[in-house]
């Protein structure tokens, strides 16, 4: 799943608030590549591709290719820093993939057969606790995102990060020290949390 999102950057020669603010009005996102094994390299990248991109939530989660001045970088987005109010994206942090490394990725969840679980046939009602989890994992074996399969879970019973599925050569994160960070990802219980529980 390598190169699925491409993005044509030119290097930024000058840094600083200002130079910032100035390409920011020029429709430009400042931003950097920095880790596997290279030289941190300043970049812009243009606002309405980068916006149209992250429409897609599989940015997130995917090997991205970067080019500028001929060159070719394979990247993951580590950092969006957004406007607070506005809806422009201030700058970006992209980590440079090794292909002999192994990556630490947030990938998101995906739910499925919620609505015809045991428990909710019973009135139960889904609870998602994690909406993403971080994974370890070399970069050809990165998961666009993993599946939670919730059609076996009854009232009151809760699915762990070890229930979860996950692709050959991906680990969860917090199962690499064994149980003790065991969270849970989603619940089926039999009332809808009051305000005051949530």
């Amino acid at each position: 799943m390598v190169g699925s999102f491409e993005f044509e950057a030119e290097v930024r020669t000058t840094t600083g608030k200002g130079d910032a603010r100035r390409s920011r009005r020029l429709g430009k996102i400042p931003a950097i590549v920095y880790g596997g094994g290279g030289d941190q390299v300043q970049l812009y990248l243009t606002h309405h591709r980068v916006s149209k991109a992250l429409e897609n939530d599989a940015v997130y989660s995917h090997v991205l290719t970067i080019r500028y001045d001929g060159k070719e970088i394979k990247a993951i987005l580590k950092a969006l820093q957004r406007h607070p109010s506005k809806p422009i994206v201030m700058h970006m942090d992209f980590q440079r993939v090794n292909e002999k490394e192994k990556l630490l990725v947030h990938i998101p969840l995906r739910f499925i057969n919620q609505e015809t679980s045991v428990g909710v046939k019973k009135g139960g009602i889904v609870s998602h606790n994690l909406v993403e989890v971080e994974v370890i994992c070399f970069p050809q074996d990165l998961p666009e995102s993993i599946e939670v399969d919730m059609a076996e879970v009854d009232l009151g019973e809760l699915v762990h990060l070890s229930d979860l599925k996950v692709p050959k050569g991906v680990e969860l994160f917090d199962l690499t020290h064994g149980d003790i960070n065991d969270r849970t990802v989603a619940s089926i219980h039999t009332n809808r949390p009051t305000d005051a529980e949530e």
